[in-house]
């Protein structure tokens, strides 16, 4: 048997292929859009990918089905009640996919959405116990999909909820303890709350430290699952209705296009958006008036696609040399409006007006500022739920997590100087150019995000679960 996961650390997601090495016939799962991996994996192993399997319609990435299919003449299966405008095989409960000896069963897995699937994978055909599961978006390490997605209209959490806790519960569960348990998702993805930074387990492992697997009734389940969940990023409805369509195919091979300063100071005026993947401290130094920050040494294509419109013409500032990375994790989530990026960015924006520095300030300046002015500024937390309840917060802040930000901007006073923080200063970097570029004029973001704050507070105030200022 061939095995291989493939992760992609941005997007925290993993993709399978899965062949048997006589017959020479494999299936990839869950693909991601630039598939030249899959394909140069398969030729160099003498493989040939007869299909394709969609755990579910994603709604965090693009998947590569289509081009998967293009390049290969493979097949596109989903579970049952998917509907695409492009042909799919409808993969049945119980269905078994024989790639030689190496088999493959589906196991219809709701919950997440209705049609989500997962996979049991046989080493050999006449095996009893499976050698793993590909369990898409039904169980993680340490979670279950989240029941709440928009990806699913016309179904509510509720229902969902209720699906899931028969597939978590009895149908995945009810696999043997040794079963290896390869998620489509790890640590940092917003499809769930509480997901392991580990790449696989098995199902005894998951049984008995995963909370969701715990013996419990249907409500109890629901309750536990719909609680706390962090804000959906502003794409994934997009991109969950984008792999339902016969879409435009991605050519990872094309490279992005250079602009010249006139052309790019050109698009610009016609409002295309200033994209800036530079590090927060260079784009603080300087950087054009209204770009968005979105550093790529992070969760660059989620946070890119929380705050930007995938309507969006997008010029790129990328640090040298990693501008194709840029635009190909921009198209990964559907954000293909990608018209190039600015040639030497550092040189070309000494040239360009409207260069302005971003204002960042120390927690000490902070906590300062809030007692001893007048008027203090109005501090914005853009953290998730889940960290601001774990890790504490300033008691005066307003709290937006970034994935609400910009639905939320009109709850912010426009005359009032505003102090962005996060955890430690990546994504407050990020919320603070958003403000910027909708108007808010006196905005700062603090160095360090809360952990600065917390170490600059006194012995006494540091235990608590707030700050008190």
């Amino acid at each position: 048997m061939f095995f291989t996961q493939y992760y992609l650390d941005c997007l925290s997601q993993a993709s399978y292929m899965v062949g048997d090495e006589k017959t020479g016939r494999a299936v990839v799962v869950d693909p991601r859009r630039d598939v030249s991996e899959y394909v140069a994996d398969a030729a160099a192993h003498g493989l040939t990918v007869v299909g394709v399997v969609n755990t579910h319609f994603h709604a965090d990435f693009v998947a590569g089905h289509l081009e998967m299919a293009d390049e290969t003449g493979a097949w596109i299966g989903y579970g049952r009640g998917a509907e695409t405008e492009y042909p799919i095989r409808e993969l049945a409960e119980g269905e078994r996919i024989s790639l030689g000896d190496v088999t493959l069963e589906i196991l219809g897995t709701p919950g997440h959405t209705p049609e989500s699937i997962s996979v049991l994978v046989y080493e050999h055909a006449d095996d009893t116990v499976p050698y793993g599961v590909l369990t898409g978006d039904a169980l993680f390490i340490g979670d279950v999909g989240r029941p709440d997605l928009l990806a699913s209209a016309g179904v509510t959490a509720e229902e969902l909820g209720a699906m899931l806790h028969d597939s978590v519960q009895n149908k995945l569960m009810g696999l043997p303890d040794d079963v290896r348990v390869f998620p489509a998702h790890g640590a940092g993805s917003a499809c769930g709350k509480n997901l392991s930074a580990e790449k696989q387990s098995t199902i005894g492992e998951q049984r008995a430290t995963n909370y969701a697997c715990a013996p419990m009734g249907r409500a109890e389940f629901v309750a536990l699952v719909t609680a706390g969940q962090p804000a959906a990023p502003g794409y994934f409805a997009y991109d969950a209705e984008l792999n339902r369509k016969d879409r435009a195919r991605y050519d990872a091979s094309a490279a992005p296009r250079p602009l010249s300063l006139a052309e790019f100071t050109a698009l610009r005026a016609t409002g295309a958006v200033v994209v800036d993947a530079r590090d927060p401290q260079e784009f603080a130094t300087g950087h054009l008036r209204g770009a968005v920050n979105v550093p790529a040494d992070g969760r660059f294509a989620e946070q890119a696609g929380t705050v930007l419109d995938p309507a969006d013409d997008l010029l790129v500032i990328a640090p040298q040399g990693r501008e194709q990375e840029v635009v190909t994790r921009l198209a990964r989530i559907g954000l293909d409006r990608s018209a190039g990026y600015l040639r030497a960015p550092e040189q070309a924006l000494g040239e360009l007006g409207e260069v302005a520095p971003a204002r960042r300030v120390a927690a000490t300046w902070l906590r300062s500022a809030l007692t001893s002015d007048d008027h203090p500024p109005v501090v914005v937390d853009v953290r998730t739920h889940g960290e601001r309840e774990a890790n504490g917060f300033i008691e005066s802040a307003l709290h937006i997590p970034l994935g609400e930000l910009p639905g939320r901007t009109d709850e912010l006073p426009a005359d009032r100087p505003l102090v962005v923080h996060c955890a430690g200063g990546h994504r407050s970097s990020v919320a603070a150019s958003v403000l910027r570029r909708r108007g808010f004029e006196d905005v700062s973001d603090i160095l360090g995000g809360y952990a600065a704050w917390a170490l600059s507070a006194e012995p006494a105030a540091a235990t608590g679960l707030s700050e008190s200022t």
